[in-house]
């Protein structure tokens, strides 16, 4: 069994659960097919997003920070990229 290594946290990016990310990108996934299945998830892999498995990691699995490339092929697999924005307040 793999040894817990706990992280440094940083101030300004908490979350208990998941990473927003995950939520972000389930989002885009509903708002672009539909619905979140595994028909969705084999056709961003097959348009070079990360693999069905490692995202179904992400929405039902027990992943909490996906790696950032990972993140990044998922979006612009669908056709959508990230924008860095000043936030509100």
């Amino acid at each position: 069994m793999a040894k817990q290594v706990r992280g440094f946290l940083y101030k300004s990016y908490m979350f208990r659960a998941k990473d927003p990310v995950i939520d972000e990108l389930r989002t885009l996934v509903s708002d672009k097919y539909g619905k979140l299945n595994g028909a969705a998830l084999t056709t961003i892999q097959s348009d070079g997003g990360p693999t069905a498995g490692c995202m179904k990691g992400w929405f039902f699995g027990t992943t909490r920070r996906p790696q950032s490339a990972t993140v990044e092929a998922a979006g612009r697999a669908m056709g959508f990229k990230r924008v860095w924005q000043r936030m509100k307040g």
